[in-house]
């Protein structure tokens, strides 16, 4: 026969009162921890989901559910049910089977846009990361910065117009400058402009441009320009690009007669016997990078030439105003020469 025993009754009642306070104490209970990731998670896939529409948008694609569900790396019903969410909150509409941003959605798209480029443009400008890892970094700040963050950040970095990519940053109002140029399989041969954007996705394309060296500001002149094919001079170098490759590159033409001199090169490319004189850096230095090979002397008409070769390929020392300063060749090849 069981027997009431008010010490295993009250043994049990701690029990359970340590069970739903370790499930529901506020804020760090294991209820809302989980609740608050889920919120967090919503919102990630909403902005998400905000920034892949505007950017079909913006280049005059039409978008559906299916769409989503293949380019966006969620769960699908998770993606379905916040699309369900923000068509509840006025974020987004339907006409007919077409995903559209409405005015609201257009504005909170652009918010995301703006927090991506400054971050981006922060990266390129203020630290030692490689231009391949700018964009996912860039991914993550992009749902963490509030809007008063986002604003001083702009302001630290100067307002800047453009991403190192050359893409408009929204100012906070929302507006933007415009991108000058054509796709470069758009100019005809002995074309000669200037790079003025390029494109980092697709990520497979983007890497293929990296791979190249091809930097942005760069000046070209294109000598051939066919189906399979658009190979271009720029800083004593040839490049050769398939077409697909090169619509990524946006170039803006440059009307008045232009000479790109033949002994005007990248330092990488400087061999042993040879000297030169130093016109300049690329904008492909950006930030503390630039300030520092200015302080070690890169400057506009200087003489240059390598004092010191490296058996496994890099770095190289270069002896300069009776320094010898040792470059890896990624860095030389942002500082431009005219050969002696």
């Amino acid at each position: 026969m069981n027997t009431y025993n008010p010490i295993h009754a009250l043994i049990l009642f701690f029990i359970i009162a340590g069970v739903l306070f370790v499930l529901f104490r506020p804020v760090k209970g294991w209820f809302w921890i989980i609740k608050n990731n889920f919120k967090g998670n919503e919102k990630i896939v909403t902005e998400d989901i905000l920034k892949q529409l505007y950017h079909f948008e913006n280049a005059g694609n039409k978008v559906d559910t299916k769409t989503l569900l293949q380019v966006l790396k969620y769960n699908n019903n998770q993606i379905v049910e916040v699309i369900k969410t923000m068509t509840i909150n006025n974020l987004i509409y339907f006409d007919s089977d077409v995903l559209k941003l409405t005015e609201s959605g257009r504005e909170y798209a652009l918010r995301i846009v703006r927090i991506h480029r400054l971050w981006e443009r922060y990266l390129a400008d203020k630290t030692g990361f490689k231009k391949e890892e700018w964009h996912d970094r860039a991914e993550m700040m992009e749902h963490k910065l509030s809007h008063d963050e986002t604003n001083i950040l702009a302001t630290r970095l100067g307002n800047p117009k453009f991403d190192p990519h050359g893409d408009p940053i929204p100012t906070n109002t929302g507006k933007m400058a415009q991108v000058s140029g054509v796709e470069l399989p758009l100019l005809p041969v002995n074309s000669v402009g200037r790079i003025t954007h390029i494109e980092d996705e697709p990520e497979i394309i983007y890497k293929q441009i990296l791979a190249e060296n091809i930097h942005i500001g760069s000046l070209i002149k294109v000598i051939e320009n066919n189906s399979t094919r658009i190979v271009f001079l720029s800083e004593g170098e040839e490049f050769r690009l398939a077409p697909i490759v090169a619509s990524n590159l946006t170039v803006a033409p440059i009307e008045k007669e232009v000479v790109i001199e033949d002994n005007v090169a990248r330092l990488s490319s400087l061999k042993e016997e040879e000297s030169a004189k130093i016109i300049g850096i690329s904008r492909e230095s950006r930030g503390e990078s630039r300030r520092r090979l200015l302080d070690l002397g890169f400057v506009k008409g200087a003489d240059i030439k390598i004092d010191l070769t490296n058996p496994l390929g890099e770095p190289n020392a270069y002896l300069i105003k009776g320094t010898s300063i040792a470059l890896r060749k990624d860095q030389a090849a942002k500082i431009l020469i005219k050969k002696d």
